[in-house]
């Protein structure tokens, strides 16, 4: 609660004080959250509807994490004066409502704060986009999930018509379709799940550093983390068809593997390529075994650091050259030696090498998803192979090579930015150490 009052005093305070200081404050929120851990497996901060376990907490974490990075990368919005307060705002509401999404315990403030979340994000891509396509990104990433959240709206009604409560804890099994569908197609959507994805690579390519930073670190975790808490409402019938789901993750996982392969956009190929790890993410989920959930949630916290970590990068090369492409932005071995050790070292991330947290969380996915079937050992291994080829791919293309003769000038990379890679990478890589983190919440 404590939490939640801080960032409603935020809000006036933004008014009053400058940049900098709410920075240094949202920092302070996040080692208060980071100091609140208890290795207890029961709910920590419980209150009327309101509490953290383990899964909640790491979410809410990353959250303060990503948010804290997202000030801290929109540097050039301060320095032209270009509605930066308003900006903070949107960062201030778009957290609070994050963090009640988290740490709710009954379904119908999580479904609220859910859809509350997408409204700061909307006008991250609307109010601080670079192309005019912006518009219809917001257009697409609006309808996509609106268009599917009305039907979980009915299916909070009928929940609370069978088992009397919206709590997490009281509900019953249920063996309908139906329900199944309309319950769960709004978290497929986030997640996202291949077929509805589409949003996904337009609102990346669209939005500002910040909102790219968000959309990957959290958002596409809401889907997962909804997953998680009403996946046992649907154990009977999850059984049964939830194969459907998983063949729909991992075959599409391969297509867009293969499509990021051939990219020539920095920031599309990595929007395709969160699509393509959160696809094993969801079917991790879906074979609902311990390892596929332990699974899920450490490659949803890997992928979020390593993916906001990597749209930085492509953001500051994007701010001295003006251009997404990988053939303008060459050879920047010779020009920024600095920042190819942090290019080598996200995507060596981005492709689970150890000791990073996507490595830990796919060993436990491929585990969990070959006790599940044997036939999902071919789609992983093409999966893993050629998570390989493009992070290697997006590497070796824009480090070697001849460097472009149109960059005439070419500011350095500042303090600040090598502060914001290495704080997406350092957490990236230690957190392995604390692994009893992802396994006591179950």
């Amino acid at each position: 609660m404590m939490m939640i009052l801080g960032l409603i005093f935020l809000i006036p305070v933004v008014f009053l004080i400058d940049f900098w200081s709410i920075l240094i404050m949202f920092f302070f929120m996040s080692f208060i959250m980071a100091i609140k851990l208890s290795f207890n497996s029961g709910i920590l901060s419980l209150s009327y509807f309101m509490g953290l376990d383990l899964l909640s907490y790491t979410l809410i974490l990353l959250s303060f994490w990503v948010c804290s990075l997202m000030i801290l990368a929109s540097e050039n919005l301060f320095k032209e004066n270009y509605y930066w307060k308003l900006f903070l705002c949107m960062i201030i509401f778009l957290m609070l409502s994050l963090y009640l999404t988290f740490s709710s315990l009954n379904l119908f403030v999580f479904y609220l704060f859910f859809e509350m979340s997408l409204i700061p994000t909307l006008f991250l891509i609307i109010g601080w986009g670079n192309q005019p396509e912006r518009i219809s990104a917001g257009v697409y990433l609006l309808f996509y999930t609106l268009l599917v959240s009305l039907p979980m709206m009915g299916a909070l009604a009928w929940l609370y018509k069978n088992s009397f409560s919206m709590d997490f804890y009281f509900f019953n099994t249920s063996n309908s379709l139906f329900l199944y569908l309309c319950m769960n197609m709004v978290f497929f959507v986030k997640i996202p799940m291949y077929f509805i994805h589409l949003w996904l690579p337009k609102a990346h390519v669209e939005a500002p550093i910040s909102g790219s930073m968000i959309l990957a670190g959290v958002m596409l975790k809401l889907g997962g983390y909804g997953l998680l808490r009403v996946m046992k409402i649907f154990m009977e019938i999850g059984l049964q068809i939830n194969f459907i789901i998983v063949t729909i993750s991992l075959i599409g996982g391969m297509i867009i593997s293969m499509v990021c392969a051939r990219q020539s956009d920095m920031k599309m190929l990595i929007a395709y390529s969160s699509v393509s790890h959160m696809g094993l993410a969801l079917s991790g989920i879906m074979t609902m075994n311990l390892w596929g959930f332990w699974g899920a949630l450490v490659l949803m916290l890997g992928h979020g650091l390593c993916s906001s970590g990597l749209f930085c990068l492509s953001n500051f090369l994007y701010e001295r050259s003006h251009s997404r492409s990988i053939y303008l932005n060459k050879g920047l071995m010779n020009i920024m030696p600095g920042l190819s050790l942090w290019w080598f070292l996200l995507c060596s991330s981005n492709m689970a090498a150890p000791p990073s947290l996507n490595l830990m969380g796919e060993i436990l996915l491929i585990n969990s998803l070959s006790v599940y079937s044997k036939l999902t050992m071919f789609c992983l291994f093409f999966m893993v192979f050629y998570s390989a080829v493009y992070s290697l791919f997006l590497y070796s293309y824009t480090q070697h090579g001849k460097f472009y003769s149109g960059l005439y000038t070419f500011s350095q990379i500042s303090v600040r930015e090598y502060s914001i890679v290495f704080l997406h990478w350092v957490p990236l890589n230690i957190l392995f150490l604390k692994s009893e983190l992802i396994s006591l919440w179950i």
